[in-house]
C-alpha cells in the first residue's frame, strides 16, 4: 500500500512538472512568435468558452423570517411568503441553468450580497394575504445604471405579465421596495429589481398551484434582460 502511494505521488509530481515545462515552452514560443495563436487558445480552454453571465436571485425572507403569512380561522399559519418565494426561486433557477445561465440563489441577508458584481440581481417576494391581485416591481430611485435598470423593468412588464396573466399593481409599491436593503449592498453597476410576484390572498392559486408558470415569468424576464443587454453592448 505504501509503495503504491509513493508511486501515485511520483506520477502526480511528474505530471505537474510536465505541465510547468509545457507552459514555459508555450510562453517562450509566444514571445518569439513561434507558437500559433490557435494552439495558445487550445492550451487555455477558458478562452474557447463564452463567458456565462451570473444571475443572482434572492429568495425573499429566506434565512431571516417567514415574511407575510396566511392563517385559518383558528389563527394557524397555512401559508408563508418565504415558502412561496423559495419554490419559485428554485424553479426559475432550474430554468435559467438549463438555458446555460449561471444562476445563484441568495438568502434575504446573504453575506454574498456585499459588493455583488453580477449581470443582474432580482429579489423575489410575494405580497400580503389579502384579497387583491396583481404584481409589482421596483428598482432603485437613484441608479448608476438607469438604462439597464429600465430594461429589466420593461422585460418584467412584458414577460412576467404574459406568463402569469397578472396585471401590474403599482399603487402598492412601497418605500421598502424602492429603498430595498440589497440595492445598497451590491455594486452600483449591478442592475437590480425587486419583484412582488402576486398577493398571497387573491393570487394564492397561481402562486401555489401554478408556481411553474410564475417561475417561467421570472426566467423569461431575466433572459429578455440578458439578451437586451448583450444587444446594447454590441451597439
Amino acid at each position: 500500500m505504501r509503495r503504491r502511494t509513493v508511486r501515485n505521488l511520483q506520477r502526480i509530481f511528474a505530471l505537474i512538472s510536465f505541465l510547468l515545462v509545457a507552459t514555459i515552452a508555450l510562453l517562450a514560443g509566444q514571445a518569439l512568435g513561434l507558437v500559433p495563436q490557435d494552439l495558445l487558445a487550445f492550451a487555455n480552454p477558458a478562452r474557447l468558452l463564452p463567458q456565462r453571465p451570473q444571475v443572482a436571485l434572492i429568495s425573499g425572507h429566506a434565512g431571516y423570517d417567514s415574511g407575510a403569512v396566511c392563517t385559518d380561522a383558528a389563527d394557524n399559519v397555512t401559508l408563508t411568503e418565504a415558502e412561496v418565494n423559495a419554490r419559485v426561486a428554485d424553479l426559475a433557477a432550474q430554468r435559467l441553468r438549463r438555458a446555460g445561465i449561471d444562476t445563484l440563489i441568495l438568502e434575504e441577508y446573504d453575506p454574498r450580497l456585499e459588493n455583488l458584481d453580477a449581470a443582474l440581481l432580482l429579489s423575489l417576494h410575494a405580497d400580503s394575504c389579502i384579497e387583491l391581485t396583481g404584481y409589482k416591481a421596483a428598482n432603485r430611485v437613484s441608479s448608476s445604471v438607469p438604462e439597464e435598470d429600465g430594461i429589466l423593468m420593461a422585460c418584467i412588464e412584458q414577460h412576467y405579465a404574459a406568463a402569469t396573466g397578472l396585471q401590474p399593481h403599482p399603487n402598492t409599491i412601497t418605500h421598502d421596495m424602492t429603498a430595498y436593503h440589497a440595492f445598497r449592498r451590491i455594486l452600483p453597476g449591478t442592475p437590480a429589481a425587486i419583484l412582488e410576484m402576486g398577493f398571497l390572498g387573491g393570487d394564492q392559486n397561481l402562486l401555489v398551484n401554478s408556481a411553474d408558470s410564475v417561475a417561467a415569468g421570472v426566467a423569461e424576464s431575466v433572459a429578455c434582460f440578458l439578451a437586451e443587454k448583450e444587444a446594447m453592448n454590441e451597439d
